[in-house]
C-alpha cells in the first residue's frame, strides 16, 4: 500500500514529503517511520546530491531551507537515520498526526489505508526561547 506523507512546521508551511510504500497488515508508527526513512535514504543514495531531504538531520550536515546540506557526499545508513528519527520523536522533535489524530507512542497501532492523511509536524524553536 502506498500513502502520501506531508511535512509541516509550526508556525510555517506544509510540503509534500512524497509517497511511502508500506507493508500490508497491522502497522505501528515505527513501521511508518521505518518505511519513510528507508525510502528517503534509498533515493538519496542513488545519486548522492548535495542536499538530503528527509525527516531527520544526518550526521555531518548542516540544516538549510528545505533540507540538510551534506558536508561530504556519502551514502547514508538508513538504520542510523531510523534510530535518529525514533529518538527525535521520543524527544518531541516532531509530532505525527494520522487522519486528524495525534499518535503519541511509537508502538501505537495505526488504522491507515491509501486515502489516509499522515502528517509529520516538525517543531521549530521560537527565537529567544
Amino acid at each position: 500500500m502506498t500513502i502520501q506523507i506531508w511535512d509541516e512546521t509550526i508556525p510555517g508551511t506544509r510540503s509534500n514529503a512524497g509517497p511511502v510504500t508500506l507493508q500490508a497488515g497491522p502497522l505501528s508508527l515505527k513501521d511508518v517511520i521505518r518505511s519513510r526513512v528507508q525510502q528517503e535514504v534509498s533515493r538519496y543514495n542513488e545519486s548522492l546530491p548535495e542536499m538530503f531531504q528527509g525527516l531527520v538531520q544526518p550526521e555531518e550536515s548542516e540544516e538549510i531551507l528545505n533540507g540538510f546540506r551534506m558536508k561530504t557526499r556519502r551514502p547514508l545508513d538508513w538504520e542510523k537515520q531510523y534510530q535518529r528519527a525514533c529518538i527525535s520523536f521520543e524527544k518531541n522533535g516532531f509530532l505525527v498526526v494520522v487522519n486528524g489524530l495525534q499518535v503519541t507512542e511509537l508502538d501505537d497501532p495505526l488504522d491507515v489505508d491509501r486515502d489516509s492523511e499522515v502528517q509529520f509536524v516538525k517543531l521549530v524553536p521560537l527565537a529567544g526561547g
